[in-house]
């Protein structure tokens, strides 16, 4: 689950990233957004054609989170997050040609994160570009072969067996991940009717898919280190025009994996008030692959006073600590941060992802995604 520009998006870095893609672009062009296509209830998931970009939307992303653990050595375990995103910058029907490079059609950024969770450690990036000379973008099925979306030296690719192959490198600390991701079951698909709704109204969703349990293997460096590892990742696979509305100031998300063999996941989009939206929702995955969807009168997620971090950079007060209750599956579980620091801070941009662990009545690891804690989010933004 995420933004539009990118999850966790402001106004500010949206008109920083619509600039570098669109100089020389016609006003009109700029705003022509009722020409996108919307997420629109009756889609029909087809693959592959929809691990591909789906150009006719505004915004889509590919979202890999994860947990790994060196094999050999000191036995150090780690948390990823290696994410993809495309960003229309000119409609569908605006996309006249045109002599100069510089204007193009959709612009592509990248966040790569890192949790060291034996070292406390957090290393994370990002990644932008216009795609100008090929350096970056996103092909349709069929189009490239089995290359998915590339950005400068980060590659994402269609693998045997279903699978992925995702290269991802943070060059200011020296971290490299390349690993390749298998389905240990099948994709699920979120919400209801082809879509998963994340305002009141028409088109104010996602078409928006998960694997919610891959087996993971690859190599971690670090500096000098080349670290073998092997565990466990999640596929997030969202594409959308508009999302969230106005009133709407953040979402806290979740992504578990039990012990079991079930997965859970579960959102809740905060409004201007401090309510929950009644949009808000998730699904639960049993051992076997089947999914239930939940409406938010199936759950709770009450965050503990006592988990709070606040971080030194934003200055924003998370709540990392969370009680989830779904009374009907009998899943009353709390997740607890497994490190504290797992702060993206990239100004204008903050948000606050990383590796949670799970007990209660199911026990596990996770993921989770705090937004809008550190500033407020964009009425265009989309959401997970």
């Amino acid at each position: 689950m995420m933004a539009l520009l990118p999850r966790i998006t402001g106004s500010a870095l949206q008109a920083i990233l619509i600039a570098l893609c669109a100089i020389d672009l016609p006003a009109q062009e700029q705003e022509a957004a009722a020409d996108w296509k919307r997420a629109l209830p009756g889609w029909a998931y087809e693959f592959p054609r929809d691990h591909f970009d789906h150009s006719d939307f505004k915004t889509e992303w590919w979202y890999f989170t994860g947990h790994l653990h060196e094999q050999g050595g000191e036995g150090r375990d780690f948390g990823f997050q290696v994410t993809f995103f495309r960003q229309g910058a000119r409609a569908p029907g605006n996309r006249s040609k045109v002599s100069s490079r510089f204007v193009q059609d959709h612009f592509y950024f990248g966040h790569f994160a890192v949790s060291d969770l034996s070292a406390k450690q957090f290393y994370y990036t990002q990644e932008i570009s216009r795609g100008a000379f090929d350096e970056a973008g996103a092909a349709s099925d069929g189009g490239a072969g089995d290359r998915v979306v590339w950005l400068n030296d980060w590659n994402l690719t269609l693998n045997e067996n279903d699978g992925f192959h995702t290269t991802a490198h943070n060059k200011e600390d020296g971290v490299i991940l390349d690993m390749n991701v298998v389905p240990q079951k099948p994709l699920v698909f979120h919400g209801e009717n082809g879509v998963s709704q994340k305002a009141a109204g028409a088109g104010n969703a996602s078409h928006y898919y998960s694997c919610s349990r891959m087996r993971a293997t690859g190599t971690m460096t670090i500096g000098e280190e080349n670290i073998s590892v092997a565990g466990e990742a999640w596929l997030d696979r969202e594409w959308a025009t508009n999302q969230l509305a106005a009133d709407q100031v953040g979402w806290d998300w979740f992504s578990l994996q039990f012990k079991d063999g079930s997965e859970l996941m579960i959102y809740q989009l905060r409004k201007n008030d401090g309510s929950a939206d009644p949009v808000s929702s998730g699904t639960w995955i049993d051992p076997a692959g089947k999914s239930t969807h939940l409406s938010s009168d199936n759950f709770t997620l009450t965050p503990q006073k006592a988990g709070t971090w606040k971080s030194g950079n934003s200055g924003a007060d998370y709540p990392l600590r969370w009680s989830i209750a779904v009374p009907s599956l009998g899943i009353d579980v709390m997740t607890s941060e497994v490190m504290q620091n797992q702060e993206l801070y990239l100004p204008p941009l903050t948000y606050w992802e990383g590796a949670v662990k799970i007990s209660g009545t199911h026990e596990g690891q996770g993921y989770m995604e705090l937004t809008g804690y550190g500033g407020t989010i964009s009425p265009l933004s989309g959401s997970r």
